[in-house]
């Protein structure tokens, strides 16, 4: 099995997650508002992945050794220097989860609940714990449970799968086209995180990620299968998150009427 091969058997749940009705409902500020509050935690646990691909492709113990794969090392590093200290609209070095916030807190959405339960985590070992006793909706529950347990496996091709399959390819050009109508300049820093994730995710971070999982699973057969099976599980918990945050949006909107 190659990566072809896992695109195409990925295609049906892909294209429910490019069609989902969540799209559709996007339509003001107060949606984005609603979508941020709940997308927040993918934001924040995609760093998770990151890292866990970090302390299992490059060296961060000492003594320094040399990698197994210096060109997946290097991928690594590349989005570590971009996702954890990129440069935000003003040229102040930033996260892109801290950008996020901060682009959060300009539309007018609620960053208190993504804060809290930050602070309510201090090891790895207490995370999934954390998460089921916390008093996140059960869509959040689920798909941050999968992203933990996937981590704790400690197998690089299956962190990676669930690293580089279920992207919200659509969102970025949803939420631009929203931006836009509330007129030039108005979202500056929500439209600047978005461009900048465009730019990234789509000419270089997306590519190279496929060509992660091509060395690190080889001809490994084995490898493959879990990569797929994982890839499958990642999309699944993405449209889950949809769906949630489709009816959460919708229900807002029977209130206010």
């Amino acid at each position: 099995m190659k990566i072809e091969e896992i695109e195409i058997i990925l295609q049906p749940l892909r294209e429910k997650l490019r069609n989902h009705a969540l799209y559709s409902e996007l339509r003001s500020v107060s949606d984005i508002q609603i979508f941020m509050e709940n997308h927040v935690f993918a934001v924040w646990d995609f760093m998770s992945l990151l890292k866990a691909l970090q302390i299992n492709l490059t060296c961060t113990l000492l003594p320094w050794k040399p990698v197994i794969n210096t060109n997946t090392a290097r991928f690594i590093n590349e989005i570590v220097l971009e996702e954890e200290t990129d440069v935000n609209e003003l040229g102040v070095l930033k996260s892109h989860y801290e950008m996020y916030l901060d682009a959060m807190v300009e539309v007018g959405a609620d960053t208190t609940r993504i804060s809290t339960f930050l602070n309510s985590i201090n090891e790895l070992d207490s995370v999934l714990s954390t998460i089921q006793n916390s008093d996140l909706n059960a869509a959040v529950k689920s798909f941050l449970s999968f992203t933990f347990e996937t981590i704790n496996t400690q197998q690089p091709h299956k962190i990676a799968a669930a690293f580089t399959f279920g992207r919200e390819d659509l969102i970025p050009d949803m939420f631009l086209r929203i931006v836009e109508q509330a007129g030039e300049d108005a979202y500056p820093k929500l439209e600047y995180y978005l461009r900048r994730h465009i730019e990234l995710d789509g000419d270089e971070h997306g590519p190279l990620s496929l060509k992660m999982i091509q060395e690190l699973c080889g001809d490994d057969a084995v490898k493959w299968h879990d990569v797929l099976e994982c890839s499958e599980k990642a999309l699944q918990q993405r449209i889950a998150l949809w769906d949630h945050i489709a009816k959460a949006i919708q229900q807002n909107k029977e209130i206010t009427v």
